[in-house]
């Protein structure tokens, strides 16, 4: 076999290469989502992605016999490294035959140019950041990815362990159903916190959108900077979230808690589009738009992306009574089923929460790391 070379992503027709390589691997995968090209586009371009604004990245390229067999991102996330006074490195966007020496290559070259930026270690899989497609799914291969989850191959994960990447933190994917997900029990806690609080919800106001994403600014970082690994969102990432959401916000489920006139919390879940773009095998745009408007009506699954309130309401309840209120309003929709995720295996309150609607952990995803 000829040797592989390492090369850095330069041109358009690069990156189009560098996003081609997913179906090389997956076309064949009845449980892959193909991406909208599009949207992979956007997500590499360190121009217009504010994510870049405060993050050095190389993309690479695997090649033998000059036949593309993998591909790498290598991100150092400074404001990560600021927030918690580390000196990390991340890799992410891996993709790879199953060829230890082509994993290898890739992943050397990702340790290189974070090694050289000054990191001490190496996390991932991140493309690019723990607000965007994180870890690497090591459970429930048989099930499609939900709207912003990734997906990968069985090996994946023993290329990385074989290079010496371990184990740093598992993220699980609740499964929920509207037929065990309400008892006797719990819906008297809600009502019983809904009344200590004085708990009132409201969901976003769409004819004043931006004033409502203004109250998420003001909310999100605040509830979710004690997570692990957790990464203040700019200004700029959270208006460039909002504005790609938008298109497929159903407003009764983004949802504001509100105690006592004071806005206490939020709740974002967006119904499951990947549904019916599953059915895109090419990600062209014009042809997801098609396949989003005549399958629409069979998606019965949300995703619950984001759901947390403010560090001193943690004790009070006031998390647990928002899961529950998105639940009674996606049955209201219609919607049968949801999938929480993800959530730390760590995270004591939100694993409760879950296990308090009968969820069942049917996707596990994995973050490595190793020193170098």
């Amino acid at each position: 076999m000829g040797s592989i070379h390492i090369r850095p992503v330069r041109t358009s027709r690069d990156t189009e290469t560098f996003i081609d390589f997913l179906w090389s691997l997956y076309s064949d995968v009845p449980a892959w989502v193909p991406p909208l090209r599009m949207d992979r586009r956007k997500l590499m371009d360190v121009k217009k992605n504010p994510f870049y604004v405060h993050a050095d990245s190389e993309f690479f390229i695997a090649e033998r016999d000059g036949t593309m067999v993998g591909r790498i991102a290598a991100i150092v996330n400074h404001n990560h490294n600021k927030e918690h006074g580390e000196s990390m490195g991340f890799f992410g966007f891996f993709e790879s035959v199953n060829d230890q020496a082509v994993a290898n290559a890739l992943l050397d070259a990702a340790r290189d140019f974070v090694k050289a930026k000054g990191s001490t270690a190496l996390r991932g899989p991140a493309s690019p950041s723990v607000n965007d497609e994180y870890g690497l799914l090591i459970d429930g291969f048989d099930k499609s990815p939900t709207l912003l989850m990734p997906y990968n191959l069985p090996y994946y994960a023993t290329l990385l362990e074989a290079y010496g990447l371990r184990k740093i933190k598992d993220l699980f994917a609740y499964h929920l159903s509207q037929e065990t997900v309400y008892s006797d029990r719990f819906n008297r806690a809600h009502e019983v916190v809904k009344q200590r609080q004085s708990l009132t919800f409201r969901s976003i106001n769409m004819n004043k959108f931006q004033e409502d994403v203004e109250r998420v600014k003001e909310i999100y970082n605040r509830a979710w900077a004690k997570n692990w690994g957790a990464v203040a969102m700019t200004d700029a990432e959270i208006d460039a979230l909002a504005k790609d959401l938008k298109p497929v916000i159903v407003p009764e489920l983004v949802i504001f808690a509100e105690s006592k006139g004071k806005t206490i919390g939020f709740g974002l879940s967006l119904p499951d589009i990947h549904q019916a773009l599953k059915f895109n095998r090419g990600g062209g745009l014009l042809t997801g738009l098609w396949h989003l408007y005549t399958k629409k009506k069979h998606i019965d699954t949300v995703r619950i992306i984001v759901l947390g309130v403010l560090p001193e309401y943690l004790s009070t309840g006031a998390a647990g009574a928002l899961f529950y209120e998105t639940a009674v309003r996606a049955r209201k929709l219609g919607y049968q089923f949801g999938e929480a995720s993800w959530v730390l295996e760590d995270n004591e309150r939100m694993v409760r929460s879950a296990e308090a609607m009968n969820g069942v952990i049917d996707k596990r995803y994995r973050l490595f790391q190793m020193p170098i």
